[in-house]
């Protein structure tokens, strides 16, 4: 009897380095998730007669500016930070993938006009995008989630749209159109699903990215507004206070860069797994 096939995040789990990234991913997942039952403080209670207080064994990371417990924040900041950069690189990759699949399948001038919109786009920097769609939105989780969507959608248009022209004159396609499929059955039917494990990974290395424009905007003050917790926002606070309480920078610093490496680290695992380099280049 043949063994089943594990999924392909399965077998990355199996690598060393995939192991140890996806299970630095879980921990903070869990923690954001239940982070009501992780820890005895409030993000938002004030005590300013403990302010600026170093590691204890009654506040673990010490605590910020106002007296609050830093590794409350840090877990409660988790929530923000994580949902913020998921929405909005699945918000970009829905787009994207749409965008993407429309313009190869229908070509003409619509494919035309997408790609010179994108392209345009993709001349910027997200940074530089992001920061104008905030300015027009306004700060906050939702501008930060809007302002990310549209720095990534290029991303996913482009790659999307490359997967589909490749797919598009492959002979099982042809063969359902002589069969009288709609090009919506053959789109998603048949193109979108071969086209979305690259896209899939490159959303994962995006989520990265993603974390990082967001802690960008909330060092600015442009992301979550207080009393809600950010990584950025942290950041941001003990910018004014490295030498007076170091900590308050130090570990929600220390936990952006953690999980960046700990998602590119695994997505490269993926890569390897799914063998996305050489399906790119159109090796077998």
């Amino acid at each position: 009897m043949s063994a089943v096939a594990r999924p392909a995040p399965v077998r990355a789990l199996g690598r060393p380095v995939g192991a140890l990234a996806g299970g630095w991913l879980a921990l903070v997942i869990l923690a954001a998730v239940c982070a009501p039952l992780l820890t005895p403080y409030a993000y938002d209670v004030q005590s300013l007669r403990e302010a600026y207080q170093p590691a204890s064994r009654t506040h673990w990371l010490g605590t910020d500016e106002f007296g609050r417990d830093l590794l409350t924040r840090l877990i409660y900041g988790a929530r923000t930070s994580l949902s913020v950069s998921g929405i909005a690189i699945f918000l970009s990759v829905v787009s994207g993938m749409t965008l993407g699949a429309a313009a190869a399948w229908f070509g003409g001038w619509f494919d035309r006009v997408v790609t010179v919109a994108v392209d345009l786009t993709w001349s910027f920097p997200e940074i530089l995008i992001a920061l104008i769609l905030v300015a027009i939105i306004g700060p906050g989780t939702t501008g930060t989630m809007v302002a990310i969507s549209v720095a990534y959608l290029a991303q996913f248009t482009r790659l999307t749209r490359a997967q589909i022209l490749t797919l598009k004159g492959e002979t099982f396609i042809e063969a359902a159109r002589s069969l009288g499929a709609s090009d919506g059955h053959i789109l998603f039917r048949h193109l979108l699903p071969n086209a979305l494990a690259p896209v899939l990974v490159s959303a994962m290395l995006a989520t990265g990215d993603a974390i990082i424009l967001e802690a960008t905007l909330g060092f600015f003050g442009l992301g979550a507004q207080p009393p809600v917790p950010s990584w950025g926002g942290m950041m941001s606070a003990g910018s004014a206070l490295v030498f007076k309480a170091p900590w308050i920078i130090v570990f929600p610093g220390l936990t952006v860069a953690v999980t960046v490496v700990a998602i590119n680290l695994f997505g490269d695992a993926l890569i390897a797994e799914l063998d996305i380099r050489n399906r790119l280049q159109g090796r077998p």
